[in-house]
């Protein structure tokens, strides 16, 4: 039997898997923790531990990451840095960094080559996907991101590798469920007979959107609140009051309940419209495969977009939550050491 550890080490969000691989029988247990890296990177070993006490042994160590991109570092190879330190303080034994190019380097040459490692977690989700599904769309919808990944022919044909590249080619969508601010997705929101612009403030967040209208749990409100109160509807209704400069006692529910259904349409659009960009090159019926804490966006942007939609663990025949990255990369890690008898 192989077992591998994965992780997905984000700024925000630290998400694990303890993959189990017998034969072609595969189980799975994912753990996670949010952990706003930029409040006390210090803390990022403790963190780890925490998250890894809650699953089992395993042999081997399959990492990726996106916390490199916090400005609490200089640079991604400082980023990188800190993170290899940390997870080899942790995890016992040698460990397999993932990179952009779909490839395992260890710790050595993935501090060597940072812009290889930074940010590959889409990659692992889109392998994986594309071992299963030889043409799609992949959509992976987390708190703070969007990732929009192409698969043809059994291969990810991405045309972006680092952040900006991935950007500027409609691949990545700076679009959430949790952590966006409001301000960032729309500029305007219907409000008694007109179009209100606005506040360029951090007054609300997406997850207080998706709270608001029942299509997040409080629970899944990890990030923190612009206001430090309470991840709960009724709070929400406040933050998303300050949008338009009022509050509840100016607002009825109704109102601020459209200025969320507004910027919760504007999120789909945002995904739609980079999905069917995406998909441009791809055969004319491909199935999106959705991932993420955000799923319910990734679903509607599909059939917004005239795309079907399937969810990731339909695909695989097992529930990776909502730590996919963190499932993929132990899932093809183990794949490759059982490829050569490990």
């Amino acid at each position: 039997m192989i077992r591998v550890n994965g992780w997905d080490i984000g700024g925000a969000n630290i998400k694990a898997a303890h993959l189990a691989r017998h034969g072609e029988r595969i189980s799975v247990e994912t753990a996670s923790r949010p952990y706003e890296i930029w409040k006390d990177p210090t803390a990022l070993v403790s963190v780890l531990k925490s998250v890894a006490a809650g699953l089992p042994l395993a042999g081997a160590t399959a990492v990726t990451m996106t916390a490199e991109l916090s400005d609490v570092f200089r640079t991604k190879r400082e980023g990188v840095g800190v993170v290899l330190d940390a997870i080899g303080a942790v995890a016992p034994g040698p460990i397999a960094v993932f990179t952009t190019d779909g490839d395992f380097v260890d710790a050595a040459e993935g501090r060597a080559r940072p812009l290889a490692v930074a940010a590959s977690n889409w990659m692992a989700t889109a392998r994986l996907v594309a071992r299963r599904v030889a043409d799609a769309l992949l959509v992976d919808i987390g708190t703070t991101t969007t990732d929009v990944v192409p698969i043809r022919g059994g291969c990810v044909v991405a045309a972006g590798r680092t952040d900006p590249e991935r950007l500027l080619a409609g691949e990545l969508v700076y679009t959430g469920a949790v952590r966006t601010n409001v301000a960032a997705v729309t500029p305007r929101v219907p409000l008694r007979g007109g179009q209100c612009p606005v506040a360029s403030e951090l007054f609300a967040v997406s997850g207080d959107v998706h709270v608001l209208l029942g299509d997040l749990a409080p629970a899944d409100y990890t990030g923190s609140t612009p206001d430090g109160r309470a991840p709960t509807a009724e709070a929400a209704a406040e933050r998303l009051a300050r949008v338009v400069c009022a509050d509840v006692e100016m607002l009825a529910a109704s109102e601020v309940a459209a200025i969320a259904g507004a910027i919760a349409d504007a999120q789909v659009r945002q995904v739609a419209e980079a999905s069917t960009r995406v998909a441009s090159g791809l055969p004319a019926r491909v199935d999106v495969i959705v991932t993420g804490l955000g799923s319910f966006l990734a679903h509607r942007a599909a059939a917004s977009a005239g795309f079907s939609s399937r969810a990731l663990g339909e695909v695989l025949g097992v529930d990776v939550g909502w730590a996919a990255p963190a499932v993929a990369v132990a899932w093809l890690f183990a794949e490759a050491r059982s490829s050569v008898g490990g």
